[in-house]
């Protein structure tokens, strides 16, 4: 009986699989942190700092890869999926998949945290669920500029987050260089989003990432934060958006620069002979 309903429910689907795969990834690590930015916001500095929030992320970025990373590759970013896809690494078939994944995933997300904070978002904000001033709290959700950060300075901090956070990836995955051992690329990609928030998410809150930010964006707009949530900051929801696009595309050109391009087999010397060279996908 058992198997019968197993295969029943087995997806054939390559496509789709990859669609579920990152969904799961992306709502496992949205869930830790997202509700370790609600712990540190509702519990008033009682529950945790900005470390609390960094590790948080971290940690779900570790956990999601390991859920989707033989299946989809665990891209968990539409900006890496977009990348992906330019590159030639994707077909561009596949793209709405892996996007409808990431949003479902990172929405879903959202509304647990919601549903699991509720009574203590309600303590906190009084019934009063506002994106600025003292009791705000859509910042649990989604990021927004500091008050001091300029429109400029905020994108600029967003795009150079994203170079970096694709720099070190490439760095971590790049097998004709120094790669990181085989296992270790999803705790090492998690060390590295953490080092981005230590150093990088004073400014905006380091979004990094469009399926990070977007969706439970839409989410709060639904829940009771309203059309705020797209119009605070100056309309500053399609900078998380569009910045770490172009982000993951420089930090994939400086890498290629840099490093990829010149780190060819070379000739040795008296017999020609090539060395060995383990290719990249």
């Amino acid at each position: 009986m058992l198997g019968k309903i197993q295969k029943a429910l087995t997806i054939r689907s390559c496509t789709i699989r990859e669609l579920l795969a990152e969904a799961l990834g992306m709502f496992i690590f949205m869930v830790f942190g997202l509700s370790s930015v609600a712990q540190v916001v509702l519990g008033r500095g009682d529950f945790g700092q900005s470390l609390s929030i960094n590790l948080g992320f971290g940690i779900g970025v570790t956990l999601g890869i390991h859920a989707a990373g033989g299946i989809s590759g665990a891209h968990l970013n539409a900006a890496i999926t977009l990348t992906h896809c330019l590159l030639g690494n994707l077909p561009w078939r596949k793209l709405p998949a892996y996007l409808i994944g990431q949003f479902l995933g990172s929405f879903l997300a959202a509304a647990t945290i919601f549903g699991i904070y509720y009574d203590a978002l309600y303590d906190y904000t009084k019934g009063n669920f506002t994106v600025m001033g003292p009791t705000a709290t859509a910042s649990i959700f989604s990021t927004y500029p500091a008050p001091y950060v300029s429109f400029l300075g905020g994108f600029f901090t967003e795009f150079v987050a994203t170079v970096i956070l694709l720099l070190g990836i490439l760095i971590i995955h790049d097998e004709k260089n120094n790669g990181a051992l085989k296992g270790t690329q999803a705790l090492l990609t998690g060390i590295l989003v953490l080092g981005i928030g230590l150093g990088m998410g004073m400014n905006t809150g380091y979004a990094i990432n469009p399926s990070r930010d977007l969706p439970p964006r839409v989410f709060t707009a639904i829940a009771g934060w309203g059309i705020d949530v797209f119009t605070a900051g100056h309309h500053w929801w399609w900078v998380p958006v569009i910045a770490p696009v172009l982000g993951s595309l420089v930090g994939v050109l400086l890498h290629k620069l840099f490093i990829d391009l010149h780190n060819q087999p070379v000739l040795e010397s008296g017999n020609e002979k090539r060395q060995p060279v383990v290719e990249t996908s």
